[in-house]
């Protein structure tokens, strides 16, 4: 009789908990037996296992097997514990040293051949491996990934009979496993030079980016309303280490770990046809959604009142708190969603409104009226900045007559500059500042303070329209390298509250 215990991990939303894999082998009739809340995948290791060590010319004992994947109440899934469980295997039948296993974390699907398949999920992993102080042994392409946590020994394996190998002391493996690649810059993202005209509209995306704030694009078709959001991410801060690994956590659990996207902030962009579990995120075995791949970057709603109302309002809460919980009958998962959201819409159904052009809008006030009303109060009350996006001349777009303002480049350094001094006076970008912060750090002068009150009685501003006014005022001054909000500042935020002050949008 013996045991063997090595160390895994499982996956739970973008956490990954620790799994003990125990191996016990007995007398009795030759069987393998999985317990410890294993689905369906888990259970099929097995055979996996089984052929896997045999190819290997490894002796699969005739015994009783079996094995206990702690704690048992934890859910597991996946092919991630076939490396795990087939080194337990070795081990406690002899084939194997058992004194270095505790030094190490494993995970890995196996091929009948013994080669090693890559797993999703890897970079919650290796976080976690890094923090409980122990090395990683992974399939080859998981440790190209997982060599991005800092600090942490990642070994890369092709073969079952490597690691068996490297565990015995014969063949160590390569340490580091691979060498890290060069990150991808903000150049390879559209530049903000090519869009023509729309300084108001090029201002605001500025002041979107430097404070984190949302914004709302309202104008007719082809006035370039797209092309803006598309630039915002050139426009944002770099991301840092921790920022960059938070986002490739999330796209890691849902398997689209992008090696060439590293370092850039994601640009999220749903069907106007996507459901609530699509855009928030669900299912059985819950998977991040639209709002979570977006974390750190953008999200960007076109045609905002074509999404369902019911699905648009599930972004209130996380908009608010940043994070997204899924809760299902025998599972739950948390997932980050720190999104800046972007979205774009047309003034009425045919999208004619106000438009400049002789195009004639021949919508009903009925059907204006419809068309608006699948936007909630609340959640119009969450987007900073409500623009008007109107229609440039003709003579403006003609070629050749090169870049119309600024590009992404200068006003980035910009946006870094009015973020650092965010980032030193609060930790935190302006959009995401607390009450608290907010009484501290957001106090106009005495103009500013009369002409904040005077537009709020006027237009009846909600709570959190005048306290994000402050916060896009507070944006406006960093920007500018003042610390005081001056009036200025205050009646160009007032401006950017497009709906609130009665526009093509309000009716």
């Amino acid at each position: 009789m013996s045991l063997a215990t090595l160390y895994s991990r499982a996956s739970a939303g973008v956490a990954a908990p620790l799994v003990t894999v125990e191996v016990h082998i007995s007398n009795g009739l030759p069987s393998l037996s999985i317990v410890g809340l294993p689905e369906t995948a888990v259970k099929e290791s097995k055979d996996r296992v089984r052929g896997a060590l045999l190819t290997g010319r490894y002796e699969f004992p005739l015994q009783r097997i079996t094995v206990n994947l702690a704690p048992a109440d934890l859910p597991k899934e996946g092919g991630r514990f076939d490396l795990p469980i087939a080194l337990g295997v070795l081990a406690a039948s002899g084939q194997m040293p058992l004194d270095s296993l505790y030094q190490y974390e494993l995970a890995g699907e196996l091929a009948l051949s013994g080669e090693l398949r890559p797993i999703r999920g890897i970079i919650p992993l290796a976080l976690a491996a890094r923090d409980a102080g122990r090395a990683l042994i992974v399939p080859r392409v998981n440790a190209e990934q997982a060599g991005r946590v800092s600090d942490l020994k990642v070994f890369a394996a092709d073969h079952l009979l490597e690691v068996s190998a490297h565990l015995s002391g014969q063949a160590p493996l390569a340490f580091p496993a691979t060498p890290l690649s060069p990150s991808p810059g903000p150049e390879q993202v559209p530049d903000l030079a090519e869009v023509r005209g729309q300084g108001h509209a090029k201002r605001a995306l500025e002041v979107a980016a430097a404070g984190g704030h949302s914004l709302l694009m309202i104008g007719p078709p082809g006035t370039g309303k797209s092309m803006l959001a598309a630039r915002l991410p050139g426009l944002l801060p770099r991301l840092s280490e921790q920022e960059a690994l938070e986002t490739a956590a999330v796209y890691s659990v849902d398997g689209q770990l992008n090696e060439a996207a590293w370092g850039l902030r994601p640009f999220r962009a749903p069907h106007h046809t996507a459901s609530a579990v699509a855009l928030v995120g669900g299912g059985s075995n819950p998977r991040p959604g639209e709002i979570s791949l977006a974390h750190n970057g953008v999200l960007f709603l076109d045609e905002l009142p074509e999404f369902d109302r019911r699905v648009l309002e599930v972004l209130r809460e996380p908009m608010e708190s940043g994070r997204v919980q899924i809760s299902r009958a025998a599972r739950q998962a948390e997932f980050p969603a720190r999104f800046q959201l972007v979205a774009a819409m047309n003034p009425c159904p045919c999208g004619h409104l106000g438009d400049s052009r002789p195009q004639v809008c021949r919508c009903t006030f009925e059907q204006i009226s419809r068309y608006r009303a699948r936007l909630s109060g609340p959640l119009l009350d969450r987007i900073d900045l409500q623009i008007e996006v109107a229609r440039v001349a003709l003579g403006v777009l003609d070629p050749g007559l090169g870049a119309d303002g600024p590009g992404s480049a200068e006003v980035r350094r910009r946006v870094e500059a009015a973020r650092a001094i965010q980032i030193d006076r609060a930790g935190r970008a302006n959009a995401v500042l607390s009450a608290a912060e907010l009484e501290r750090d957001c106090r106009p002068d005495d103009q500013g303070k009369a002409l904040l009150h005077r537009a709020a009685e006027t237009l009846g501003l909600s709570a959190r329209a005048f306290h994000r006014i402050l916060k896009m005022a507070r944006t406006i001054a960093d920007l500018a390298g003042e610390p005081t909000i001056r009036a200025s500042y205050v009646a160009e935020a007032i401006s950017y509250r497009r709906l609130d002050r009665g526009g093509s949008a309000s009716g």
